[in-house]
């Protein structure tokens, strides 16, 4: 974003809902927000999803401006999947702890030791990750992916290590783990998660995959973020402890006015479930980005097209599996 942009003054007389409503309007632009946004931009976005619907509603839209309200690694993928509009993210700095936690050098010498491996990917990495593998996954997703893959081929996922063990698990697999992880799924404190299971007898622990294993073996459900807001609308109990990141409350609650959500606390006294750099996107950065067009999101032909080539394999997946987002 062109220097002062984020520090702009508003007019706080403004309405920015409808000011961002108008601008739509103008710029014929679609606003696609992670569930782990803040409440404001999540109620003014045209999609709310995980990741796998954000990648498909990227790749289905006929907008001429995809404003995405999520993190870098979101944003390059719209861009993926739609060179010939202008993708942007209102704050550059909304990066990833788990897809840094992948530097494609690295990973690319890991990668070389292992020639006969097939890399999937999880889709939380960069385009230089993603061009380095054969095909990406989501959460919402990635059983379906492995188990299209035949069993006797050899397989190195990368980057989240949480996911992947539980892929194993359940998928009787063995893949090869890149050692990565989300900072705020790591976060939850088992002992915390335990004594408030004992103050809330009846809620359900429900928990993302990102999460680590001593978490998932108490959960009562496990799964993607759209997976988990389903569940609490079709189950039966009416408390529910999540583990993940916070923002997903927000549309838990809509969901279910009558039920009681608890965010699973971390293993520490400050807010480290609440992801800081889905936090750093704020109502006023999405105004002043979708007014002024930027900060947008370029990328290298090469580099899009290489990393191009999985996610199409992903989505081919997925919608042949019935997962549509």
């Amino acid at each position: 974003m062109e220097k002062g942009f984020v520090d702009k003054e508003i007019d706080p007389s403004l309405d920015l809902f409808a000011e961002i409503e108008q601008l739509k309007k103008e710029k014929n632009a679609i606003i696609l927000a992670h569930y782990y946004q803040e409440p404001d931009i999540q109620d003014v976005a045209d999609y709310i999803g995980d990741s796998l619907g954000l990648a498909q509603q990227a790749e289905q839209t006929n907008a001429d401006l995809i404003v995405f309200a999520g993190v870098h690694f979101m944003a390059e993928t719209a861009k993926i999947l739609n060179p010939s509009k202008k993708v942007l993210l209102p704050d550059l700095n909304a990066g990833c702890s788990l897809a840094d936690s992948a530097p494609a050098g690295p990973f690319r010498a890991f990668k070389e030791k292992h020639p006969d491996h097939l890399v999937v990917s999880y889709i939380n990495c960069t385009a230089e990750i993603k061009a380095l593998s054969d095909i990406i996954c989501t959460s919402g997703n990635a059983i379906k992916i492995i188990e299209s893959i035949p069993k006797e081929q050899p397989i190195l996922f990368a980057p989240d290590k949480n996911l992947g063990a539980y892929l194993n698990k359940i998928s009787g697999r063995e893949m090869l783990l890149w050692n990565g992880a989300c900072m705020v799924h790591e976060i939850f404190s088992l002992e915390k998660i335990t004594k408030l299971k004992i103050r809330h007898p009846q809620a359900k622990l429900i928990a993302h995959p990102e999460c680590e294993e001593a978490i998932l073996r108490m959960a009562d459900y496990i799964g993607s973020t759209t997976q988990l807001l389903k569940y609490t609308k079709t189950d039966h109990a009416t408390e529910y402890i999540v583990a993940t990141e916070t923002g997903i409350l927000h549309q838990m609650q809509q969901d279910n006015p009558q039920k009681t959500f608890i965010p699973a606390p971390p293993n520490n006294n400050c807010a480290c479930n609440d992801c800081p750099h889905m936090k750093l996107n704020t109502l006023e950065k999405l105004y002043l980005c979708m007014k002024y067009e930027a900060p947008e999101i370029t990328m290298d032909e090469t580099l899009r097209l290489a990393a191009k080539k999985p996610m199409d394999r992903m989505l081919a997946i997925s919608r042949a599996a019935g997962l549509l987002g």
